[in-house]
């Protein structure tokens, strides 16, 4: 019983997790979109970068990419919240009903997966090459989210055993 408890509460702490981190893009947009401004402008990148073409200076295209980013961190976070309620409910369950109400859960960490690992560490990361900007480099915090993540899904992922007697 223990392993499915800590199995629902690791999957609710990064439903947490996704709900500050949007919670905070949506309550300071000006504050936090100025990240998501500069990457796309790759304006603090190495002065003699050959990417620089990759650069998009339309503000709408900033705007739409910083509401995609905080749409898909509120639905991490959603799934997440959702997929611990459904781990919780079932927790004494068999194995076979535990096993199968992990779904929501999975969807919700394989998003947030998703999220940081594709939009911030390869599309910011290498596309725009935020890795070379001092300022705006969100290429180690994205790797830090999404390993926490992918570790919570391989731990959820395995097969669990009927609940101890």
């Amino acid at each position: 019983m223990i392993v499915r408890i800590s199995k629902t509460l690791m999957v609710a702490a990064i439903g947490f997790f996704a709900f500050l981190v949007a919670f905070g893009n949506i309550t300071d947009y000006d504050t936090n979109f100025a990240f998501v401004h500069h990457v796309f402008l790759m304006d603090t990148i190495f002065p003699d970068a050959g990417i620089r073409y990759r650069a998009i200076e339309a503000n709408w295209v900033h705007h739409l990419g910083y509401i995609g980013i905080i749409m898909l961190e509120s639905l991490t976070s959603l799934l997440c919240l959702l997929g611990a309620w459904r781990l919780w409910r079932n927790r004494r369950e068999t194995a076979q009903v535990f096993n199968r109400s992990k779904g929501l859960a999975v969807i919700g960490l394989t998003l947030g997966f998703l999220t940081w690992q594709v939009a911030f560490m390869s599309v910011g990361g290498e596309w725009f090459g935020m890795w070379m900007s001092s300022q705006w480099n969100g290429v180690p915090d994205a790797f830090r989210f999404f390993m926490t993540i992918l570790g919570v899904l391989i731990y959820l992922v395995h097969r669990d055993d009927e609940p101890d007697a």
